[in-house]
């Protein structure tokens, strides 16, 4: 199965607050007048420009192995060796918001509204990871359409540059995926263009085959640890 999907812009804008916590703003109150309207311009021009847009396709677990070895750089030991042997699916993806919404951020620091630049591409990245989980959520419902996924399962992304997988596995999964058709390319230094984009794959396997402890040595370097968030929602899904 290989599915490309429009997202609705609409289900992919952020909230104000969370566009105020990804400038250390954890709460509208303390927000001056001023950054809550830069924000909300910052919202605006996201809502014009953005043009989220998604690509699945299942693939084999052998298929996934090779694209998971990339070049032969992943941690010695990684999160999805755990998991993958368990998995029961495997599906590549890449989500983005288009060009447009990069070219404005870029040329806002151009011409030097760093202000305005810093926070739109705050609302573009929370765009981008809400435009992931509603790629995550579409795949989920044709799976349950076709009776493929159960209560006891659940679905997680992981993505290459996390949890000991190498970046450059960013090479296989974009030569099998070919994400283009959907405007995403792979640069020489593995980043995608548009910059706002995500790629990786999705998981599925039951909710006991993802728990894993957050003790990798590269766990020490990760500021988020949201994979214990991502575990401790499957339980309650």
């Amino acid at each position: 199965m290989r599915k490309t999907v429009s997202l609705i812009k609409e289900k992919v804008m952020p909230s104000l607050p969370a566009v105020l916590r990804t400038q250390g703003i954890p709460d509208r109150a303390l927000a001056s007048q001023r950054v809550i309207e830069l924000a909300e311009m910052a919202l605006l021009i996201h809502r014009e420009l953005a043009a989220p847009a998604g690509i699945v396709m299942e693939i084999s677990p052998e298929k996934f192995g090779a694209v998971y070895q990339g070049v032969g750089l992943n941690e010695d030991s990684t999160p999805l060796d755990l998991i993958a042997p368990k998995a029961d699916q495997f599906a590549l993806f890449a989500v983005t918001l288009g060009k447009a919404v990069s070219d404005r951020i870029a040329l806002l620091f151009d011409e030097q509204e760093f202000a305005l630049g810093a926070i739109l591409d705050g609302v573009a990245s929370e765009s981008t990871e809400l435009a992931c989980e509603l790629l995550r959520s579409e795949y989920r419902r044709d799976l349950e359409r076709e009776k493929r996924f159960g209560s006891e399962q659940g679905l997680l992304p992981f993505s290459p540059g996390y949890c000991g997988w190498h970046i450059s596995a960013q090479r296989m999964l974009f030569d099998v995926l070919k994400p283009d058709g959907i405007g995403v390319q792979l640069g020489e230094t593995f980043l995608m263009e548009p910059l706002k984009s995500i790629s990786g794959v999705f998981v599925v396997a039951r909710k006991t085959a993802f728990e894993f402890d957050d003790d990798f040595p590269f766990c020490t370097t990760c500021r988020t640890r949201t994979c214990r968030e991502r575990i401790a929602e499957l339980a309650v899904q």
